[in-house]
């Protein structure tokens, strides 16, 4: 559920839900926690939960309680920028790309990526392998059934010729 929180004229937040005034320290936890919340312009009604959150960053940035590294501040304001004339699209892109590349820079997750293409790579070849020894099979097979058929028409050809010459000699 989404938690309301109104922004009066003076600035102070309202939180709805607890009837009482709240500071962006507590929104702030509020987040941290999963919590979702919408600022809406108490004069206006206008939605004013995106510069609530940045101005959230902005205060920890001031107090130096920042924990966000600066190159995802800086894919922020790029991808913000993107955002305004492209939509939502570029942001859920953008912080796809921020976590990927977080999560690369993690040892253990780059290891495995190696070993999973590795393995990719190995199976392609054993997938080759097998196609071949497949191919190599059918050309046996259809090689044994032509020799089985040149076989059977000499056998033929020698049943044939024994019973003429048998009938000749009686």
């Amino acid at each position: 559920m989404v938690r309301l929180i109104k922004r009066y004229e003076s600035r102070k937040l309202y939180d709805t839900e607890e009837s009482k005034y709240v500071s962006l320290d507590q929104i702030a936890e509020w987040v941290r926690e999963g919590q979702q919340v919408r600022v809406i312009d108490n004069a206006t009604s206008d939605d004013v939960t995106s510069q609530t959150l940045t101005q959230i960053i902005l205060e920890e940035g001031r107090n130096g309680r920042t924990r966000i590294p600066s190159e995802v501040l800086h894919e922020l304001v790029r991808v913000g920028e993107r955002a305004l004339s492209s939509g939502v699209e570029h942001v859920q892109q953008g912080v796809n790309r921020m976590v990927k590349a977080s999560i690369d820079r993690l040892e253990p997750v780059r290891q495995a990526r190696q070993e999973m293409n590795r393995l990719r790579s190995r199976l392609e070849e054993l997938e080759e392998s097998l196609v071949g020894l497949e191919s190599r099979a059918k050309r046996a097979q259809t090689k044994r059934r032509a020799t089985k058929k040149t076989a059977a028409k000499k056998k033929g050809s020698t049943k044939k010729r024994a019973a003429a010459g048998s009938r000749k000699k009686k």
